[in-house]
C-alpha cells in the first residue's frame, strides 16, 4: 500500500533527477479527492483533443510530446502531500498547474497557486459553493480560475500558457477554435434552411 510519504519522496526524487523538460510532464492536474473526478476529467478531454498524452511514469514518458499527469491532493487531509507537491512542481517541469477542489473551502488550488509560485494555477471549483474559496486570492498571490465545473476551459487555459512558448500547441489550439466556429455555422444553416420542426427532428 502507498503511503503519503511514499508519495513525497517520490516527488522529491523526481524534483532532484534533473530531467530533461521535454520528457517530463508539462501540465499536472491535481484534485482534492478522487470523488472529483467525473468534473475534473474535462481538462483531460481538453489536453488529450490538444495531443497531449497522459504521462504515468516520470522516468518513461510517452512518445508524444507534451504530457500531462495526475494525482489526488488533499489540502486538509494531507497537506504536507500538497506543500510537496506545489514546491516541487517546478524542479520536475511542470509548466502550468491545474487544480480542483470542492466544498465550501475549497483550499487546493489556492493554496497550491501561493506554494507552487511562480508556476500558474488554474483554480477549478468543483461545485458552485466552491467557487468563493477557490477565487478568494489577496492581491500579490494570483490564481487563474475557470467557472464550477468548466475543467474543459482550464484544460484549454493550460494549454493558451503553454502556447506561448510551443508554437505547435498554438496551432492545435487556432485549429480547435476553427472547427467551433465551422460548428456553429453548420448549425446556423441548417436551422435556418430546414426550418424549426425539421431541424428538432434531425437533432432527435
Amino acid at each position: 500500500m502507498t503511503s503519503v510519504q511514499d508519495l513525497i519522496d517520490r516527488l522529491d526524487a523526481e524534483a532532484d533527477a534533473n530531467a530533461d523538460p521535454d520528457t517530463t510532464p508539462d501540465v499536472g492536474i491535481i484534485m482534492g479527492s478522487d470523488s472529483d473526478l467525473d468534473t475534473m476529467a474535462g481538462a483531460y478531454d481538453a489536453l488529450r483533443e490538444l495531443g497531449f498524452a497522459e504521462q504515468t511514469d516520470f522516468g518513461n514518458p510517452p512518445d508524444a510530446r507534451f504530457t500531462f499527469e495526475s494525482y489526488v491532493v488533499s489540502a486538509h487531509r494531507t497537506p504536507e502531500l500538497m506543500y510537496t507537491y506545489g514546491e516541487t512542481a517546478e524542479a520536475r517541469g511542470l509548466d502550468v498547474i491545474i487544480a480542483g477542489a470542492g466544498g465550501k473551502s475549497a483550499d487546493l488550488p489556492n493554496m497550491t497557486a501561493s506554494v507552487a509560485y511562480p508556476v500558474p494555477v488554474v483554480g477549478v471549483p468543483v461545485q458552485e459553493k466552491s467557487v468563493d474559496s477557490v477565487l478568494g486570492m489577496p492581491t500579490g498571490a494570483p490564481i487563474v480560475a475557470v467557472d464550477a465545473g468548466k475543467s474543459f476551459n482550464a484544460g484549454l487555459s493550460a494549454a493558451q500558457v503553454l502556447s506561448r512558448e510551443h508554437e505547435a500547441i498554438r496551432d492545435r489550439l487556432v485549429a480547435f477554435h476553427d472547427d467551433q466556429k465551422a460548428g456553429v455555422a453548420d448549425v446556423s444553416a441548417a436551422l435556418h434552411d430546414e426550418g424549426i420542426d425539421a431541424f428538432r427532428e434531425r437533432e432527435e
